[in-house]
Order: structure tokens, then C-alpha cells, then sequence
């Protein structure tokens, strides 16, 4: 087994939609990134690729490359899931917290974990989202965008204990 973490973080822009977890949510403003800026779904790829000792988000899809600009971040994930099942490994369980003063998240947290169980091939009892503020602290308590936290925990499959032997 292996454990990994990931954190993201943006700033929020106008003109964007806000989407989270593959959800898009009515606010007047979306975040800021090269990609959809889907802070939630960047923070669970990194806590992914953190677990099977594969870099970061950055490393795999870098924000300069022009193939990324836009993206759907739930087309990110799809691929670090491919990484990993390259590499033998299948998700145990995602644990997520969300950092934002708004918007309410918790009536959209049931979509988000669909969504993320659908993309990463697990039962939806295995991909948990807690969505909490910081009652006005920081950059998130001001309303100046969202964070996110993610840990993911990985089991080698069978092929993967078979080589490690």
C-alpha cells in the first residue's frame, strides 16, 4: 500500500465558470489556470501521483504546453488513473477537503464524488469530499479563491506484488 497527499490552490477570476470535481457551480466567479482550473480534481491527481511515486500534476500535464490550455480537468484524472494502472496500482480510497468561504459546496458533494469514483473505475463508498471555511481567515476566509486538500491510498495489484517479488 501507499499513501500520497496533494494541495491546490487558486485564486478566483470572473469570466470563468467554477468548477469543481467535474461540477459546475453557479458563482460569479470561476478560478484562475491554464486548465479549468478544477482545484479539487488537481489536488487529488497530485495525491495520486504522489502515492505511486510518479512527480506531480506539473511534471505529467505542465502549463505551458499549449495541450492542456482549457482542459478538462476530469480528462487529467482519467489519465493519472491510466499512469497508475500502468504501473500496477488501484485506488484504496480518496479522502478530499475543500478550503472555501463560498460557495456552499455540500449541496454539489454527491455529484463531485460520482464523478471522481466514475473517472478513477471505483465504487463511490471508496472517494470521500468534506467541504469546510476558515471563518474568514486567509485567503480563502477573504473570498480570494479555494484550496483544496486530497490523500489518496493506493493497493498494488496483483501484477505489481508479483514484480515486487
Amino acid at each position: 500500500m501507499r499513501i500520497g497527499q496533494g494541495y491546490d490552490a487558486h485564486r478566483f477570476a470572473a469570466g470563468r465558470p467554477l468548477v469543481l470535481g467535474g461540477v459546475t457551480i453557479d458563482h460569479p466567479y470561476g478560478l484562475a489556470a491554464h486548465s479549468d482550473g478544477d482545484v479539487l480534481i488537481h489536488a487529488v491527481c497530485d495525491a495520486l501521483l504522489g502515492a505511486a511515486a510518479l512527480r506531480d500534476i506539473g511534471h505529467h500535464f505542465p502549463d505551458s504546453s499549449d495541450e492542456f490550455a482549457g482542459i478538462d480537468s476530469r480528462r487529467l484524472l482519467t489519465r493519472t488513473r491510466e499512469l497508475l494502472s500502468g504501473e500496477g496500482w488501484v485506488l484504496g480510497n480518496l479522502d478530499v477537503t475543500v478550503v472555501a468561504q463560498a460557495p456552499r459546496l455540500n449541496p454539489h458533494v454527491e455529484a463531485m464524488c460520482r464523478n471522481l469514483a466514475s473517472d478513477l473505475y471505483c465504487a463511490r463508498d471508496q472517494v470521500n469530499i468534506k467541504a469546510t471555511t476558515t471563518e474568514g481567515m486567509g485567503f480563502a476566509g477573504r473570498g480570494e479563491g479555494i484550496a483544496c486538500y486530497a490523500v489518496a491510498l493506493l493497493i498494488a495489484s496483483a501484477a505489481t506484488s508479483a514484480r515486487a517479488d
